[in-house]
């Protein structure tokens, strides 16, 4: 992903900041803890298309 569109893009949620995963397939909201897909690299910013991160999740999510 781009990272000048990363750098601009927020949780539609909290208004936080968004982190790319690993793997390059979600969008994560650490504030939100929240999970937004990335579908054939277009980010789905929709609130009930995004997944909640579990406990460990959160927690890993937290050192970054």
């Amino acid at each position: 992903m781009n990272k000048a569109l990363l750098d601009v893009l927020v949780c539609p949620v909290t208004k936080a900041p968004l982190t790319l995963s690993p793997e390059g397939d979600e969008l994560i909201s650490k504030v939100g803890g929240m999970a937004y897909p990335v579908r054939d690299g277009i980010p789905v910013l929709l609130e009930s298309e995004a997944r909640t991160l579990n406990a460990d999740e959160r927690l890993e999510n937290g050192k970054n």
